[in-house]
């Protein structure tokens, strides 16, 4: 789990020494590493962790689930070795259903694909930007470039948001999921 973090630091070190770099003023590049940077790095801690817990969660559903039927088909003539199957059968259950309770509750697979989208959208919008390429090829400076790269870097936050209250984490009481 370690590697992640420091991934992350030898990015954020990286990508603010290109920064650095540029022909904008200060409060721009301000604005690039506590608003763009920062929320890059961020989306990509929470895809990773929330990547982490769901492969967690599914596959201690997984093993546990094919490992309980053979479990309970094996019929031990010592009644020592019966009860400890027994225990074992049952803990493993718990195991899986506590599992798929968790998964359902926290949608980790959800959100790790939904963080990872919107950390791979940020980072294209930034190299885009630093490449002055794409939507920003005709701009001729970052300086030019900046507001339409600050208007569509705020459009993101704010579809994040919204794909995130409406899709990741809606309240399903009584409600089927679609």
């Amino acid at each position: 789990m370690e590697a992640a973090p420091a991934y992350r630091e030898r990015i954020k070190q990286d990508i603010g020494s290109i920064i650095n770099a540029l022909d904008l003023s200060d409060l721009h590049k301000h604005f690039l590493r506590s608003r763009w940077l920062d929320m890059l790095l961020w989306m990509d801690g929470k895809a990773t962790r929330a990547r982490t817990w769901h492969y967690v969660m599914r596959l201690a559903a997984i093993i546990g689930g094919v490992i309980v039927p053979a479990l309970v088909s094996v019929n031990m003539s010592s009644a020592a070795a019966s009860e400890l199957i027994g225990w074992l059968t049952f803990a493993l259950s718990l195991l899986v259903a506590l599992s798929v309770a968790v998964e359902e509750f926290f949608h980790f697979g959800e959100r790790w694909r939904h963080y990872r989208r919107m950390s791979e959208l940020l980072k294209a919008e930034g190299w885009q930007f630093l490449q002055l390429s794409g939507p920003y090829r005709t701009s001729g400076s970052h300086a030019a470039a900046f507001p339409l790269f600050a208007e569509r870097v705020e459009a993101c936050a704010r579809t994040e948001l919204e794909e995130y209250m409406t899709s990741v984490v809606p309240e399903r009481i009584g409600q089927e999921k679609t």
